[in-house]
């Protein structure tokens, strides 16, 4: 086989991928669907996951709250089902967290954060390590982390917090499931362009008291190459590392960020 060969994921790789009808998500989500995985997505938003599987036939999709386990077991039930297993486990559903100091932050906001982005990796790891452990495919999990999972980020404690704790759990995961044959590694995505960037410069530049395009330069001049990344560099790295050309690489932390410098 030609190396060029390995670089895309096999036909028929049976996918889950969580905040799958949105975002990030919904890119990874169209990119497998390209290359003929079978793409089961969950998400909180019905009409967003009803429209991907509109504009993608052949797409699975359900309602889920990533935070609650009963609802992810139900979803994880019925994903496994119409796919006969899974293959690959994208655990990309979050939030972005209140913003602002340690000290005035919201008790529930705090603990809905670390539900929504850590409780749910584990929730739906524990539903499909075992079907990934009985994966021929190449089975792996890609846990979506951030670069506040390799910084600190003022004003964005919660979610820094969870990011650095996938990262944990990743690595843990690697070396427990690597006997298995099944691969753990995260994707820190740096600022991304989108809409979801755009509310989150908004919050911090309010916390700072300073100008929407002040804060936005802000983040470009802590970026080596100075450009924000898009959804599609993220989903890029989700098909290498899901593909025969990335069968020995586990364990790993992977910046796609244009080297973000400092938070």
């Amino acid at each position: 086989m030609k190396i060029v060969d390995l670089l895309t994921p096999p036909k028929g790789l049976k996918v889950i991928i969580t905040g799958g009808a949105a975002g990030i998500g919904a890119v990874i989500a169209r990119a497998f669907h390209e290359v003929d995985a079978q793409v089961y997505i969950c998400d909180i938003n019905a009409a967003a996951v009803d429209s991907m599987k509109r504009e993608y036939p052949g797409m699975h999709g359900g309602v889920v709250d990533v935070g609650i386990k009963l609802h992810v077991e139900r979803i994880m039930d019925e994903a496994i089902g119409l796919l006969g297993g899974v293959d690959v486990l994208v655990n990309n559903a979050g939030i972005a967290g209140p913003t602002g100091n340690i000290e005035a932050l919201d008790a529930d906001a705090w603990e809905q954060t670390v539900s929504t982005n850590l409780n749910s990796q584990y929730y739906f790891l524990s539903k499909a390590v075992p079907y990934l452990k009985q994966s021929q495919n190449n089975p792996h999990i890609i846990a979506m982390s951030s670069v506040a999972g390799r910084l600190g980020y003022p004003f964005r404690t919660p979610y820094a917090s969870t990011k650095w704790a996938i990262v944990g759990l990743m690595k843990s995961l690697a070396n427990e499931l690597g006997p298995d044959n099944v691969r753990v590694n995260a994707i820190l995505p740096g600022v991304v362009a989108g809409e979801r960037m755009d509310r989150v410069i908004d919050a911090r530049a309010k916390a700072l008291d300073i100008s929407f395009d002040t804060m936005r330069e802000q983040y470009l001049e802590k970026i080596s190459l100075r450009r924000m990344v898009t959804m599609e560099d993220v989903a890029a790295m989700a098909l290498f590392l899901s593909s025969q050309a990335a069968m020995n690489v586990t364990g790993q932390a992977i910046s796609v960020d244009g080297n973000v410098e400092y938070l």
